[in-house]
């Protein structure tokens, strides 16, 4: 579990507490010009229905357990990490962490969940207790997402994940969380380790760090392109993915010729 950090530091944490270095302006223009595309171009669902009232007092008292001692309105990673043990899940391991999460509507900065979203997520999932959290686990398996649900909880991994105002992944924790988020026949299993495998060997520079297109686009390809013998209608030059795809064809095509 990662030690007690300030506000202003765990706010640069992800999922797996690391920090990040900084990157500057003239790097992160690379890098997003890196991502563009050839040819061309949710957060949680609240909800708004009537649902009934929980114990508020419970929940919250269960907010102060996990709350910053430094903030009592925010629970950083350390505080997430408390509730992950309380409800014997690993964080660094256990997707559903970030599926409950995404569902209580941890949204408003990343690696972190505030007061106000842990008592609207309470309330609409009607938790207030540990046994409660406990007994919803089972709901928390990505199986039961429909894919537009699914795609949403996908967006909702690669920004939670992201450290302070920076807008772009790490490529290591990107590898983690695709291994983590997607390990559920979601799409292939031979697209997925492929795609690791892409990005592990790569030494251009500018995929040290991944975008949010980068990264939807890729469950996007992942259902367009399913196997390889879809692959061989995909078409470079006409195509309007982001330049990483097309590169990770031309590297699974080499991989064919050996």
């Amino acid at each position: 579990m990662p030690g007690k950090k300030r506000k202003a530091e765990s706010a640069s944490q992800n999922m797996w507490g690391s920090s990040s270095s900084p990157t500057s302006p003239s790097r992160r223009n690379n890098k997003q010009s890196s991502s563009s595309r050839r040819g061309g171009g949710g957060s949680a669902s609240g909800g708004s229905g009537a649902y009934q009232r929980i114990n508020e007092d419970s929940a919250s008292k269960l907010f102060d357990e996990i709350c910053d001692e430094d903030d009592p309105n925010v629970a950083g990673m350390e505080g997430i990490c408390k509730l992950c043990e309380q409800l014997q899940l690993d964080p660094l391991e256990d997707v559903r962490v970030l599926v409950l999460l995404h569902k209580l509507g941890a949204n408003k900065k990343p690696a972190e969940i505030s007061r106000e979203e842990w008592m609207s997520g309470c309330n609409r999932l009607q938790l207030d207790t540990v046994a409660k959290f406990t007994n919803y686990l089972p709901a928390l398996d990505t199986g039961f997402m429909d894919r537009d649900e699914f795609k949403e909880f996908y967006k909702f991994c690669f920004q939670f994940n992201r450290q302070g105002t920076h807008k772009t992944l790490e490529k290591d924790l990107v590898i983690a969380l695709l291994k983590m988020c997607l390990d559920n026949n979601r799409i292939p299993t031979d697209r997925l380790n492929t795609f690791c495998e892409f990005l592990e060997t790569t030494t251009d520079e500018s995929y040290s760090k991944i975008t949010l297109d980068q990264w939807r686009s890729f469950l996007d390809f992942s259902y367009e392109f399913p196997d390889e013998g879809s692959l061989m209608g995909y078409d470079e030059s006409e195509s309007a993915w982001p330049v990483l795809m097309d590169e990770y064809v031309e590297f699974m095509e080499k991989k064919g010729k050996k």
